[in-house]
């Protein structure tokens, strides 16, 4: 989803940069590759089809993901399948997952029977590995852990994400059903890597042994036995040299507490600058009136917190407004705020939000 591009424009991906930078990741032993329906305004699969030409697809395990929004009957399950093949160029997906399942999209997933369409593409070949991306709720989560015989799930996790959708507990819990996590946003989409605040950068800077911000953040989510891989979107050489470095040195359960300590330090610092104190457990949800408020809420902290306002924002309106589920729906009455456990004025910090993430 982050590959380098002509313009900025996601749409125009570039591909000789980018097939390059793939074939190098995958001779370097990279052998895990990630992408989605959506990625790219839609590019990024067929994109990946291409790229892994020249016998480069038999070197690794493709996994995409299947867009439940759009699953509106049975029949989709199938549709969006054979499209996703003849987009990637193979007649098999070794890692197929439900994209971004909350509550929810899980529930389409039931009643549309899902799940058995799942089982029949695992059993004819055109699926090696059933799995589900997460945005949601911890309990959630694990309702969606043991609903089925899953084989992988993917998980944002960072330094800052302990306690944040399915954090730390969930990934135990994924490990101790046999489920291999693979960890997406370990910088956080690049923001824990760039422009780092000058007090973050004085904290890592006393550790005796000089560390760039990228190898914090991933040494500190390598450093979980039970995590399987790591996707850390690269999309430039040095990004992938310095990644591919650490992956050959970096082994779980080798940080000491005076690393640990520096993240510390590093998290609070982060979470000082949030504006809202939501953990995203989605006790709020469902909005009677359509109003996705932990995301508003994400979207809100996002920017405050990494100086990211223009990303954050464009994020918000895509994904949000676009689709009914901003600030805006809101009708200001009353029922997520009993229901919120940090006691936030929701109605309130919904407002500001929208003023902010809307604000030329």
């Amino acid at each position: 989803m982050r590959l380098p591009t002509i313009g900025g424009d996601p749409a125009k991906i570039d591909a000789d940069a980018a097939t390059r930078l793939l074939r190098e990741a995958i001779d370097a032993g990279v052998n895990y590759v990630d992408t989605a329906y959506p990625y790219h305004d839609g590019q990024s699969e067929p994109f990946l089809g291409r790229a892994l030409q020249d016998g480069y697809r038999a070197r690794v395990h493709v996994a995409t993901k299947l867009p439940t929004w759009l699953v509106k009957s049975e029949d989709d399950w199938e549709r969006l399948l054979d499209e996703q093949l003849k987009r990637l160029g193979t007649d098999h997906i070794d890692f197929y997952l439900f994209h971004a399942l909350a509550a929810g999209r899980w529930e389409t997933v039931r009643k549309l029977h899902g799940l058995a369409a799942i089982d029949r593409a695992r059993a004819d070949g055109r699926i090696g590995h059933a799995g589900f991306s997460f945005h949601g709720s911890l309990d959630a989560f694990k309702t969606i852990i043991d609903g089925y015989d899953w084989e992988s799930c993917q998980i944002q996790y960072s330094f800052l994400d302990e306690a944040f959708q399915a954090g730390s507990e969930g990934l135990r819990y994924a490990a101790s059903r046999r489920v291999g996590v693979v960890v997406m946003e370990p910088l956080r989409g690049g923001a824990l890597a760039a422009n780092v605040p000058e007090e973050v950068q004085r904290i890592w800077a006393r550790y005796p042994v000089p560390r760039t911000p990228a190898e914090w953040g991933l040494r500190w989510v390598w450093d979980h036995p039970e995590v399987v891989t790591v996707l850390s979107g690269m999309n430039a050489e040095g990004q992938l040299r310095e990644n591919l470095a650490l992956a050959d040195c970096v082994r779980p359960r080798a940080m000491g507490p005076e690393e640990f300590a520096l993240i510390g330090e590093v998290r609070e610092y982060y979470r000082s600058r949030m504006k809202v104190p939501c953990t995203t457990c989605g006790y709020c949800q469902p909005c009677p009136h359509g109003v996705a408020i932990p995301d508003v809420f994400s979207f809100y902290n996002r920017s405050a917190m990494f100086d990211a306002k223009k990303t954050a924002a464009n994020f918000y309106q895509a994904n949000l407004l676009r689709n009914g589920q901003g600030a805006d729906a809101c009708q200001a009455c009353g029922e997520c705020e009993p229901k919120c456990p940090q006691a936030i004025p929701i109605i309130e910090k919904l407002k500001e939000a929208h003023a902010h993430l809307t604000a030329p």
